[in-house]
């Protein structure tokens, strides 16, 4: 007993843990009781009329570890609530029983006590499986990761996929293999289904080992209870379905492994996984029989399904561990052919040259310390087997390394987790969720567009405003209807509750209104920020670009304006189709009315009804119906209505017929005369082709007022809707005195972004990120010869940058990567000659000596031809 840890159970402030059961049942560990828990219980035999000879039994179901935790948990629990008619002697035997393998002499016991001891069996029994569940399922997620890391590694998977997850443990997980694979030379060159749904499979696991660790921690905190199946089956069959999945993939990353695995090392490491590692059908096979065990026994036997889950459990240990076998004889396999071969007693002869030859393999920071510690494990067994044994052995220990009953397992779990989460410098940075950084060639794009936009805007006389980036939350509460739930709320500091814009057209209705304008044609390009769920094309922090004409003019004129200024945007961007979806909220409000919908349901209404570019009609009329209380024959007669889609011209002309419903309502004859004069000036334009008239366009924001539009893109890049706006004629009037009729479009920067980079990725084209036009070129280390050419150039605003390095290569790679055309050499022959050496990078022509007096003047002139 002096050799082995031991765990005291009962004494003041002590509590259980899953770890403490574990390591007790798998019989690393003695139990003691403390005394003070002892003396809780009934001295004496005084008074006990029958007594009953009843040893310990346990099922023959569980296995012998399982009983052991159960046995663990029923001795806790007597000493928490040390329940009335229970001797002293009871909890000493169950002790001495596991502190001597189960092996106790048999025990007299009451009828009271064994009535106490078959009350608790069962969540005994099912909590000791729990807490060995528990204990594992930490442990398999931290080398679950660290095997995918190198699998990902031996088969040079690209990991793009993992930026799209943003779940928190899916987001962890990515992290965490991330920070394994720092610095790896492998990686990012294969497309792998297995590979891409590892932050899904391991996020899954690790959910599911927070929620088995919370309810067993709960319960092995807890006395003894009088009801059974407290922890239930439904996180044991979550469980069931997560580890199968697990199991599933990992078992797929191991034959892939597996086929990368060179020379006769491959034959034999097949021979041994087949014999030795789970198949798919036995994996499949197992999980179909315990889920039809648990259908057709019932809910009550829950000790069997965890045992069931428990069993498993071990499988999917197996085929972890298989993983990371094939995936280090995939990445060593060379260096232990060499080695296999050469223990059997022949020498080995390398080719040195060949050997030279060699390409450094660079793997991850974290995954070479991982590949080490499995080297250190399997050093001393290369001394130990000849070499036709040698392999087997070397399988066989690396197996058992990663039984969790392994002397050397926790300390291989800990210097996993130290790997990861050694400190913060460790891990890589990140961005927040649903924001992004730019590089150079982005910025580039964005710097084009940006450009452009503003020409167009300020082609049509607008001006530019800026705002700050927060408004008091009174200024943006109530204007965005149910999107006002997506407003950032800053902590309250100096007395004033404040938030984050939401977007930049109510920002500016309180400019005009603070100040007192009338009339204002403005535009303005700033970052927004929703704190709405990310995903493609949606972002928590984004630039919008706006354009707002503000003040009274001629009917449907600033309108027709900012709807023709929408088709030159999207046109100079050169997108590619897209198509100006229109509608008139007169309109849908007379819609509405002629449905029967009551007016104080018109704007939540519009909301569900604003959905259905992305959601079935059906999916709408039940929202509208169920949780918004319309009759069922007032939303089939919604949807009648927002059928209705089509060429302005043409449509408009079928609304205004006789017999038409739109005619008998006030509203909605206002929106077609507004909607005639507007599709008649657009027409004149030439720019009434780009426009749909859509009846189910509803925009859900509350300050529309009139005519409303959405632009969207139609090619292959799925990003949603990329420009939208309307008529707000109420909103300026709510922060003054004074109504100021407006209208405005706002272009969804970042989706436009997001079609450029996916154009240009698909044409082949690459962009310059830096305008620079020359590189002088200092082949020695003179600071002050590259300081006197560039200043001159610099003087004469030619665009410059400048490299002092001996290696003439050097320059020539900084100019290719900067695709700078003009290089302008100078070296020490043309210090001597003063002359400096003028070179078209881009071209095959020699190089031009000029005289250094004259050398701007001539660069300049090239420049120009």
């Amino acid at each position: 007993m002096a050799d082995k840890p031991v765990i005291t159970l009962g004494g003041k402030g002590s509590s259980l843990s899953s770890s403490s059961v574990f390591a007790i049942s798998s019989g690393s560990a003695h139990v003691r009781i403390d005394s003070s828990a002892l003396s809780r219980f009934a001295s004496s035999d005084n008074g006990v009329q029958t007594l009953t000879q009843s040893p310990f039994k346990f099922s023959d179901l569980l296995t012998a570890e399982e009983s052991r935790a159960s046995l663990v948990v029923l001795l806790n629990k007597l000493l928490l609530s040390a329940p009335a008619g229970v001797r002293t002697v009871v909890p000493i035997r169950i002790a001495e029983a596991l502190n001597t393998g189960l092996q106790s002499s048999e025990t007299d016991f009451t009828e009271e006590e064994v009535v106490v001891l078959e009350k608790s069996r069962l969540t005994s029994d099912l909590c000791g499986i729990f807490a060995l569940l528990d204990e594992q399922l930490a442990a398999l997620s931290t080398i679950a990761n660290a095997a995918a890391a190198i699998s990902c590694e031996a088969s040079k998977a690209k990991l793009s996929a993992w930026d799209s997850y943003t779940g928190k443990e899916e987001i962890g997980v990515a992290a965490d293999l991330k920070v394994l694979l720092n610095g790896s030379k492998l990686v990012g060159k294969a497309e792998s289904k297995s590979v891409s749904k590892i932050p899904r499979v391991h996020g899954c696991l690790r959910r599911q080992a927070k929620l088995v660790h919370s309810v067993t921690r709960d319960e092995l905190r807890s006395g003894l209870k009088v009801e059974e199946g407290e922890l239930g089956s439904a996180d044991a069959a979550g469980l069931a379905t997560t580890l199968r999945e697990l199991g599933s993939y990992s078992l797929i990353r191991a034959k892939s492994n597996l086929d990368l695995v060179d020379g006769d090392l491959k034959l034999s490491l097949v021979d041994l996984f087949e014999q030795r590692c789970p198949s798919s059908d036995s994996l499949r096979n197992g999980f179909n029989k315990l889920v039809s065990e648990l259908v057709l026994e019932g809910e009550e036997n829950y000790v069997k399904f965890a045992h069931e889950v428990n069993v498993l459990l071990a499988t999917i240990w197996k085929i972890v561990s298989w993983e990371v076998i094939t995936a280090y004889f995939s990445l060593e396999g060379a260096e232990l052919n060499e080695k296999t071969q050469g223990n059997g007693g022949e020498a080995v002869k390398v080719d040195k040259k060949s050997e030279k030859k060699k390409k450094k393999v660079v793997l991850g920071k974290g995954s070479t310390v991982f590949i080490q510690l499995l080297k250190n494990r399997l050093q001393s067994k290369r001394e130990a087997f000849n070499g036709s044994e040698l392999l087997g052995k070397l399988v066989e220990d690396l197996l058992s390394f990663f039984n969790p009953s392994d002397v050397d397992f926790d300390n291989l779990v800990v210097k996993v987790k130290e790997i990861v989460e050694s400190n913060e410098t460790g891990r890589l940075p990140k961005v927040p969720k649903g924001t992004r950084d730019f590089a150079k060639e982005q910025m580039a794009i964005r710097k084009k567009a940006f450009s452009i936009i503003e020409d167009v805007f300020e082609k049509h006389g607008a001006t530019a405003l800026d705002t700050p980036v927060f408004e008091l939350r009174e200024t943006l509460m109530g204007k965005y209807g149910e999107d006002s739930k997506l407003i950032y709320d800053l902590a309250d500091q100096g007395g004033e509750l404040l938030s984050l814009r939401y977007d930049l057209t109510v920002p500016f209705a309180r400019y005009v209104a603070m100040n007192g304008i009338t009339s204002f044609k403005r535009y303005q390009i700033a970052k927004v920020y929703r704190r709405d769920n990310p995903s493609k094309g949606r972002f928590r922090e984004f630039y919008q670009c706006d354009f707002d004409i503000a003040g009274t003019y001629e009917n449907m004129g600033p309108d027709f304006e900012v709807i023709k200024i929408l088709t030159e945007l999207l046109d100079k961007l050169n997108l590619g189709d897209y198509e100006i979806k229109l509608n008139h909220r007169k309109l849908l409000d007379g819609m509405l009315e002629i449905c029967g919908v009551p007016p104080e349901k018109f704007r939540t209404i519009c909301s569900s009804i604003d959905k259905l570019d992305k959601q079935p009609f059906e999916q709408i009329k039940k929202e509208m119906v169920e949780e918004k209380g319309l009759s069922v024959e007032t939303a089939d007669k919604i949807g009648g209505f927002v059928k209705e889609r089509g060429a302005p011209l043409e449509l408009i002309y079928k609304l205004k017929q006789e017999g038409s419903k739109f005619l008998e309502n006030g509203s909605s004859i206002d929106a077609l005369s507004d909607l005639g004069i507007l599709f008649s000036a657009l027409d004149k334009a030439k720019c009434i082709s780009r426009v749909v008239f859509d009846l189910s366009l509803a925009r859900g924001l509350d300050y529309y007022t009139g005519v409303i539009y959405e632009a969207v893109f139609k090619g292959g890049t799925q990003v949603g809707s990329i420009a939208a706006g309307g008529r707000y004629d109420n909103l300026i009037g709510m922060f003054g005195t004074k109504q100021v009729p407006a209208v405005g479009v706002s272009l969804g920067i970042e989706r436009v972004f997001t079609i450029l980079e996916q154009l240009q990725k698909e044409q082949n084209q690459t962009t310059r990120a830096t305008k620079t036009e020359v590189l002088v070129s200092i082949l020695g280390d003179d600071l002050d010869q590259a300081a006197e050419l560039a200043g001159e150039l610099w003087d004469a605003d030619v665009k410059t940058e400048f490299l002092v390095n001996k290696r003439l290569n050097k320059h020539f790679d900084r100019a290719k990567e900067s695709k700078i055309p003009w290089m302008v050499i100078v070296g020490e022959r043309e210090i001597k000659e003063g002359t400096v050496r003028l070179k078209d990078f881009e071209s095959s022509k020699e190089d031009v000596v000029v005289p250094r007096s004259g050398f701007v003047e001539e660069v300049k002139k090239r420049l120009k031809a």
